[in-house]
């Protein structure tokens, strides 16, 4: 009877080890979930075999009723109508975040232009075009100084006209918060794109590091053009582009687009058409990339020369109006990968 029950254990036994190690051998499938928020679409690939969208989907709900400038009863709307309400995690981070990078790009960020960038026409509010008056008036409560995170929650302000825009950074956030979900969950790779804003973590489904596009800077306001400048490998990081090619307007001739200098409360006239920025989080490269777009290339050339962690690839005019690349050596390192694979 002894032998008869230790048989039996030991064939338990067996049978335990051959399913863990089938378990922890076989491929988990990759999931590809989708759909839009924050007036954006997002595409999510990770490698699971549990769905997880209604999880992500639900975190996303949270974060819109934090920093979403669309929604009514969102933080971000009621502190823009001076109403007394406390910062959540989300907002608070999103905060100091921008304060540091504002201070950094001395100001070239700044959460603070969203009265400037409403006078364009590029904001949540839709306004006639600003004359020079209108603009010297409402430079006088813009500027991230201005405004600051109290230490029970409470966003003050020096002047109540003052209103934030975080779309430059919150967007990017939201990639990031979706990455911590799926490292909780275990997720060792995946790809989240919310709006262009990408963060990619391990290998894609061809067990290779992810292929990241950067997209031609061709006038495109209806986002239909698709060529592609270059693309990148690229893993473990946050990657975000900003640029000028697709929401803007021509008035007298003259193009207008969404970037706003808040020091001269005018949209940019720089050369440089895209950034495309990779650093230790995409809420970081959604900034700095907004920054570079107002800074100009040569003072971008001078930040990244001291901020060796951050990667860029810029596309720029020249005098002759034909475009150029000005790109940091791991960018270059992370293409070539690409023309490397494409030769073999």
């Amino acid at each position: 009877m002894n032998h008869k029950r230790n048989f039996l254990w030991a064939g338990l036994l067996v049978l335990a080890t051959i399913w863990i190690l089938v378990r922890h051998n076989r491929i988990l499938p990759y999931q590809n979930n989708q759909g839009k928020i924050f007036g954006t679409l997002y595409h999510i690939t990770y490698q699971s075999d549990e769905d997880l969208h209604e999880l992500i989907a639900a975190e996303l709900d949270r974060f819109d009723g934090s920093l979403s400038p669309f929604n009514d009863t969102a933080i971000i709307t009621r502190v823009n109508r001076n109403e007394p309400i406390k910062a959540d995690t989300f907002f608070a981070r999103v905060f100091r975040r921008s304060m540091e990078i504002s201070q950094q790009t001395d100001g070239a960020f700044d959460i603070t232009v969203a009265p400037l960038v409403n006078a364009w026409g590029f904001g949540f509010k839709q306004n006639a075009f600003p004359d020079s008056a209108i603009i010297d008036s409402l430079r006088t409560f813009t500027g991230y100084t201005k405004v600051k995170l109290s230490a029970d929650g409470r966003i003050v302000k020096e002047d109540p006209r003052i209103m934030l825009d975080c779309s430059a950074v919150a967007k990017g956030y939201s990639v990031d918060v979706i990455a911590t979900l799926l490292d909780k969950k275990g997720v060792k790779n995946y790809m989240i794109d919310i709006g262009g804003e990408v963060v990619v973590k391990g290998e894609n489904p061809h067990k290779k590091p992810w292929r990241i596009g950067i997209n031609k800077p061709v006038d495109d306001s209806l986002s239909l053009n698709q060529d592609l400048q270059t693309i990148l490998h690229v893993t473990n990081a946050g990657i975000a582009t900003s640029g000028n090619y697709r929401n803007f307007y021509y008035k007298g001739g003259k193009k207008y687009a969404h970037t706003i200098d808040p020091q001269t409360g005018y949209p940019v006239q720089h050369s440089i058409l895209s950034a495309t920025v990779i650093a230790r989080d995409c809420m970081s490269a959604d900034a700095y990339a907004t920054a570079f777009m107002v800074m100009g290339l040569e003072k971008v050339k001078a930040f990244l020369a001291a901020h060796p962690e951050i990667e860029a690839y810029l596309i720029y005019a020249d005098d002759s109006g034909k475009l150029q690349v000005f790109q940091t050596e791991k960018m270059k390192e992370m293409a070539n990968m690409f023309q490397t694979e494409l030769c073999h």
